[in-house]
C-alpha cells in the first residue's frame, strides 16, 4: 500500500506539483510500535482461521445482514406504498390537488440530474467495483459464506 505526500518547496524543481511516493509497508516494517501492536502477521484476520470456521463467519454475518436488509425493504415498500396510497385517497376525496404535469416536469429534471451525475461518477464505480473484486477474490472463503448467509438471510 502506497500513499503519496507532497513534497516540501524545497524539493520542487519546477511549478508543478510533484509527489513522491511513501510505502507503508516499508514504514510499518521499520517502525517497531507498529509489530507491537499488531504483531509480526498483521494481515487479513481471517487467514488465521480454518476454512470451517471462515465459513461460518461468512454465513452468520451474511444471515444477519441478509435478514435486516429483508425487514428493512419490507419496511421500506410499505411506507412509499401506503404514502402513495393515502395521496391517491386524499387527492380523489377532494382533500388534496395533485398538479401532475407538475410532478411530471420535476421528475423529468430529476432524471436528467441524475443522468449527468452518473456519468460523472462512472470511474469512482469503475474503481469501487475493481475494489470489491480484488476483496472477494482474497477472501473467497468468507464471501461465499458471506453471500449463502445473506440468501438466508432474505428467505427467513
Amino acid at each position: 500500500m502506497a500513499a503519496r505526500r507532497p513534497r516540501s518547496a524545497s524539493d520542487h524543481d519546477s511549478d508543478d506539483d510533484s509527489y513522491e511516493v511513501l510505502d507503508l509497508t516499508e514504514y510499518a516494517r521499520r517502525h517497531r510500535w507498529w509489530n507491537r501492536l499488531f504483531g509480526r502477521n498483521s494481515g487479513p484476520i481471517v487467514e488465521k482461521y480454518s476454512v470451517a470456521t471462515q465459513i461460518v463467519m461468512g454465513g452468520v454475518t451474511g444471515w444477519c445482514a441478509g435478514f435486516l436488509f429483508q425487514k428493512v425493504g419490507k419496511l421500506a415498500a410499505t411506507a412509499v406504498g401506503g404514502g402513495f396510497l393515502l395521496l391517491q385517497i386524499a387527492s380523489h376525496s377532494g382533500y388534496v390537488q395533485v398538479d401532475w404535469k407538475r410532478v411530471e416536469k420535476d421528475v423529468n429534471k430529476a432524471k436528467k440530474q441524475l443522468k449527468k451525475r452518473a456519468n460523472k461518477a462512472a470511474p469512482e464505480i469503475n474503481t469501487l467495483i475493481e475494489e470489491s473484486t480484488e476483496f472477494i477474490k482474497q477472501n473467497i472463503v468468507v464471501s461465499s459464506g458471506f453471500v449463502g448467509g445473506f440468501l438466508l438471510g432474505l428467505a427467513s
